[in-house]
């Protein structure tokens, strides 16, 4: 998920992703464990796409105060 499709998407969206990407991770941490993961690269791709939802939701908090 590139910075720009992150933007488009509305506070609703953002939280609804945020959930979904954290139970893909934890997925792909359980098939780590039972050595089942076929591309281990989507392990850092979804913490990284979840510390940009992160850094949205904060950036669009602090710019309503």
């Amino acid at each position: 998920m590139k910075p720009a499709e992150v933007k488009k998407l509305s506070n609703v969206d953002l939280k609804g992703e945020a959930i979904r990407l954290r139970r893909e991770l934890f997925d792909l941490r359980c098939q780590t464990t039972t050595e089942k993961v076929a591309d281990n690269s989507r392990i850092g791709k979804a913490r990284k796409d979840i510390a940009r939802l992160l850094t949205e939701q904060t950036a669009r908090k602090n710019a309503k105060n």
